[in-house]
Formats: C-alpha cells, sequence, structure tokens
C-alpha cells in the first residue's frame, strides 16, 4: 500500500485521536494482500468487530480472506485490551480496595512504578498514569508530573500508588515524606490526595486505611 508510509506520518504527527477506527485497524494490519488492498481489508474486519461476540471474534476474522490467525490475534488482543483498559475510567472509588484490582499488576514489576490516578468530584477515575519508572527500590517523582494529568483533567483528587519490588509491603521514611510533600502541594492546587497505595506481589498497604494521612 503506497500511502501507508503517510498514514503513519500524519498520526504520528497528530496524535491517536486523529485517525478513523478504519485507519486504526489499517495501523494494526501493517498490510493488505494482493487481491485486497489494506483499506477494504480494514472495512471487512471492522464489519466483524461490529457483530461478532468475545467467544468467537478469532474465528470469524479468520473466515476473512487476507487475515490469518497471526493478524486475527493481533486484532482480537488490541480489540480485547482496548475493552479492558476502558472498564477503570468512570468507576467510582469508595476505598481502597476499590482501586487495588486496576493497579495490582504493578505489584510485580522487578523495578519501581509510580503511578497517579486523577479522580473526579464524583470519586471517578478519569485517568491513570505512570509517572515514573526506577530502579529495584526507588524512583524519582516530581510533584509537577503527578499533578499535570489532574490538572489537565481537572480532576478534584487524586490517588498515588508505587511498588517495592523488595516485596516489603511497608512504608519506608522517605514515602512518609514524599505522602506528605504531595499532600501538601495537592492542597495549594485544590486537588485532595486521598491514598498513597503501595504495592507488592502479595498485598498492598494503604495510606489512608492506617491513618497516615494528614
Amino acid at each position: 500500500m503506497n500511502d501507508k508510509p503517510d498514514l503513519r506520518e500524519r498520526v504520528f504527527a497528530r496524535g491517536l485521536g486523529y485517525p478513523t477506527n478504519e485507519e486504526l485497524l489499517m495501523l494494526i494490519l501493517g498490510s493488505g494482500t494482493k487481491r485486497c488492498p489494506v483499506e477494504t481489508l480494514a472495512k471487512k474486519v471492522k464489519g466483524v468487530i461490529d457483530v461478532a461476540s468475545r467467544e468467537n471474534l478469532i474465528e470469524c476474522l479468520i473466515e476473512i480472506p487476507g487475515v490469518g490467525l497471526g493478524k486475527a490475534l493481533s486484532i482480537a488482543a488490541a480489540v480485547e485490551f482496548g475493552k479492558r483498559n476502558a472498564q477503570i475510567f468512570k468507576k467510582r472509588i469508595d476505598s481502597p480496595s476499590d482501586i487495588v484490582p486496576y493497579i495490582e499488576h504493578y505489584g510485580f514489576k522487578p523495578n519501581e512504578h509510580f503511578i497517579t490516578l486523577a479522580l473526579s468530584g464524583a470519586r471517578e477515575i478519569l485517568s491513570r498514569q505512570v509517572v515514573a519508572v526506577g530502579g529495584n527500590n526507588s524512583a524519582t517523582i516530581r510533584p509537577r508530573e503527578i499533578f499535570f494529568e489532574a490538572t489537565k483533567s481537572h480532576a478534584s483528587a487524586i490517588i498515588i500508588a508505587h511498588n517495592h519490588p523488595s516485596g516489603i509491603c511497608r512504608p519506608s521514611n522517605l514515602d512518609v515524606e514524599t505522602t506528605n510533600h504531595i499532600h501538601a502541594v495537592g492542597e495549594l492546587l485544590g486537588i485532595t490526595l486521598l491514598d498513597h497505595i503501595i504495592l507488592t506481589k502479595d498485598e498492598y498497604f494503604s495510606f489512608s486505611e492506617h491513618g497516615m494521612l494528614n
């Protein structure tokens, strides 16, 4: 397909909000066949996605000429990932146990990841962002990175979280100092720090549950 590089360049320049759904599928497919250019193939794939169920999507995709098992799996995986990722947004958070299922996978990371979740006034999740990735025992964080997405989405509160690759699920002195500093910055910005959660493979520690937030 001659215009595939042009599509990639346009998306790179304008962002993922620019392409249509069919153009997103063109990017996933990568190429078509001699008898079926990628534009036509993308339309056929979209038609199948619109009507197929979760259970038979792969089988239906394979029936499209030009879509083998590899492409069918890639498309189905992208669809499934989108659905799973979308489930977190607009989820109301009333307690630490509500948020843990959406971040617990970070507890298995070999390096420390620092995550910020922005919440609306109704305590619904607006965004989730990894703001820092460090070594096996620390990650450097800056308040402006923590609050950037929250201010952009007009959030009224945030929850921060990070994992302890060491497996020790209790806050260090630095964790406590960092929490207090972020809490103070949030007060100035009018954004409430609701909780700081520490994750390991087996458990979590909540600052709010232990009465450690000012």
